[in-house]
C-alpha cells in the first residue's frame, strides 16, 4: 500500500516547500481571479460557496480517511493533535460556505445573488489538488510518523502551539464574518474597520497565517513548516494585492497606517 512507502511521505513534504517560492513570485504579479479580483478568462465559474465547500473538503474526508492508518491512531495524544487542524477545516469546509450562501441569498444583498462573480473552477481544482496533499502530510506525520514519547516536553510545546492556533483562528473567523456582514448590507466594497482591519487590510489572512505558525509550533516538524510556508507564500501577495485595491479604489479615504497583512511590517 503506498502509505508504507516512506519516501512518498518525504516527498510530500518537500513538495510544500518547493512550490511556496514560486507561488510567492506568481501571486506577486497574477492574482487568483476570485472575490475582488475575480475577472473572465479562467473557463466556467461554480457559485463561491459551492466552491469553498468542494475545495476544502478533503482537509475533511481525507484527513479522517488516513488517520486510522497510522501507527499512533489510538494514540490520545495523535488525536488531541489533529483536532485543531480539524476544527479549522470544520469552519472552512462547513461554516464559512453555509454563512457565504446565506449572505449571498438575503434580500439586502439581491443584486449580488442575482449576479454573483463566480469562483473560477480552474482554481477550485487546483486548491482541491493542495489540500489533497497537504491532508496527506499533516495526516500521515501527526497519525504514523510522529514520537509521542517525549512526556511533559509535548504537553508544554501543545499548549503553546494550541494557545497561538486559536489566537489566529480567532483573528480569521471574526474578520471573515465582518466581511461577509459588510457584503450582506447590500452596499457595495466598503472600508472594513474595527479589530484588526485597523492595523491590516486583510486580517483574514493575517490570522490564517498565526494559525499554520501554531500549528508549526504544535507539531514542531517538517510537514508543519512546510504548511506555514506555503500558507505564507499564498496569502502574503493576495493580501497585498487587497490592500494596493484598497488604496486605488478609496484613495485618502483609506486609512494610511495599515498595513497589508503583518501588522506595522508587511
Amino acid at each position: 500500500m503506498f502509505l508504507q512507502d516512506d519516501s512518498l511521505f518525504n516527498y510530500a513534504v518537500l513538495t510544500l516547500f518547493l512550490i511556496a517560492p514560486p507561488t510567492f513570485i506568481s501571486l506577486a504579479f497574477l492574482q487568483a481571479p476570485y472575490g475582488k479580483h475575480h475577472r473572465p478568462g479562467w473557463g466556467p465559474n461554480l457559485s463561491p460557496p459551492l466552491a469553498w465547500f468542494l475545495m476544502e473538503s478533503p482537509t475533511l474526508w481525507f484527513t479522517l480517511y488516513l488517520f486510522p492508518f497510522g501507527k499512533n491512531s489510538s494514540n490520545p495524544k495523535s488525536i488531541i493533535l489533529i483536532t485543531p487542524f480539524l476544527i479549522h477545516y470544520f469552519n472552512r469546509t462547513i461554516i464559512y460556505p453555509v454563512r457565504l450562501f446565506i449572505t449571498t441569498r438575503t434580500k439586502k444583498n439581491s443584486t449580488l445573488s442575482k449576479n454573483p462573480s463566480g469562483f473560477p473552477f480552474s482554481i477550485a481544482l487546483i486548491a482541491f489538488m493542495f489540500n489533497l496533499l497537504n491532508s496527506f502530510v499533516q495526516a500521515r506525520w501527526v497519525s504514523h510518523y510522529k514520537n509521542f514519547d517525549d512526556g511533559l516536553f509535548f504537553w508544554v510545546v501543545y499548549f503553546c502551539g494550541v494557545l497561538v492556533f486559536f489566537v489566529g483562528m480567532g483573528i480569521n473567523v471574526w474578520s471573515d464574518k465582518e466581511l461577509l456582514r459588510l457584503k450582506g448590507e447590500g452596499k457595495g466594497y466598503v472600508v472594513p474597520k474595527g479589530g484588526f482591519f485597523e492595523v491590516v487590510s486583510s486580517p483574514n489572512y493575517f490570522g490564517e497565517i498565526v494559525e499554520w505558525f501554531g500549528w508549526a509550533l504544535m507539531t514542531l516538524s517538517w510537514a508543519g513548516l512546510g504548511f506555514f510556508v506555503y500558507t505564507f507564500a499564498n496569502l502574503g501577495p493576495r493580501a497585498r494585492a487587497n490592500h494596493q485595491w484598497y488604496l486605488e479604489k478609496f484613495g485618502e479615504d483609506y486609512p494610511k497606517k495599515r498595513k497589508a497583512v503583518i501588522p506595522y511590517l508587511y
